[in-house]
Order: C-alpha cells, then sequence, then structure tokens
C-alpha cells in the first residue's frame, strides 16, 4: 500500500507541470479567441462591412484557434498528434468535397459583400429572371419579380451574365450633378 501511494504521489508530482503548461495554452488561447474576436469586430465596424461577414470571420476565427488550441495542449500532455492533425485534414478534404457547391455559394457570398456590385434596392437581371434585390445573405441572393421571391445561389452571380440597374445611386448622383451646376 505504502509503494502505491509512493507511486500516485510520483506520478501526480511528475504530470504537475506538464497540466500546469496545458491549462495555461488552454488559457492563452482563450485569450487570444477574445482578442481576435474584438479585432475583427473592431475592423468590420471602421470598413462597414456586413454582419454576415463579420459573424463568418469570427466564427472561423474561433474554430481556427480552438482547434489549433487544443492540439497544442494535447501535444503539451504528451499525447501524439500527428495521427488526429493527419485526421483533421482529410476530414477538411472530404467535407470540402462534399460541400463544393455550398462553400462556392459562401464564397461568391463573401465577394459579393466585400465587393457591393449591386445593392439592397438595386434592380438586377440573370438567367431571365429580373427583380428588386431584396436580401443578399451568404448562399443566396433574392431578388422579387413579378410578386415573387426569387432565390438566385451566388455562385450564379459570378458565372453568369448579370445587369444591374442601379435607381437609388442614378437619383442621388443626378442629384449631385444638380446641385453641383446650381452653385
Amino acid at each position: 500500500m505504502e509503494n502505491y501511494l509512493t507511486l500516485v504521489i510520483e506520478q501526480t508530482v511528475s504530470w504537475l507541470p506538464r497540466v500546469g503548461s496545458a491549462v495555461s495554452i488552454l488559457l492563452l488561447f482563450w485569450l487570444l479567441v477574445k482578442g481576435f474576436s474584438r479585432l475583427i469586430q473592431g475592423l468590420a465596424s471602421r470598413l462597414n462591412l456586413d454582419t454576415h461577414l463579420t459573424t463568418l470571420f469570427q466564427r472561423g476565427s474561433r474554430l481556427l484557434l480552438w482547434t489549433t488550441g487544443l492540439v497544442t495542449m494535447l501535444g503539451t500532455l504528451g499525447v501524439d498528434v500527428t495521427a488526429m492533425v493527419a485526421g483533421l485534414g482529410l476530414t477538411g478534404f472530404a467535407v470540402g468535397f462534399a460541400l463544393k457547391d455550398t462553400i462556392s455559394n459562401m464564397l461568391s457570398g463573401i465577394l459579393i459583400l466585400l465587393y457591393r456590385p449591386f445593392s439592397i434596392g438595386d434592380t438586377i437581371g440573370i438567367a431571365g429572371f429580373d427583380g428588386e434585390v431584396i436580401s443578399i445573405d451568404l448562399r443566396y441572393t433574392v431578388i422579387r419579380g413579378d410578386e415573387k421571391d426569387i432565390f438566385i445561389p451566388n455562385s450564379k452571380l459570378f458565372s453568369d451574365p448579370l445587369t444591374v440597374t442601379r435607381q437609388k445611386r442614378e437619383s442621388t448622383n443626378q442629384q449631385d450633378s444638380n446641385h453641383n451646376e446650381a452653385i
């Protein structure tokens, strides 16, 4: 019984630095997640980014940092993480391949929200559908035409010809030019 107790105490003492390091790593990554979230929020408000993009960037950075933190913590504890990292890579490849259309729409939605080739209120025409843009999301752009809503995948907006009529901006630009002529 005394040998068993001595062994438990020795093992506990030998593991304490590792556990302390692992907890420190998790705390560090928790602080990094909070910091990156605030940084992204601040940059998004300065750059006037869409809330969908801000949320996507925050969630993506949170997932990446927590995954990195957990793998680092397990490596510190002495767990062989090479198989886990390889498994994460293969899983990422399989998920990416399975969701290629969804990912294509999402990346197209990000580009639409970043570059803003059209905005809500503009009238667009694509693939025989015309209507006013009522919503731009990461996956679909919704236009209203002939008393119905049409959901257009964002990837189509990059692969098919698109016409944009900027009714709101044209009237604003016309007012500006009339104002400049009056001065």
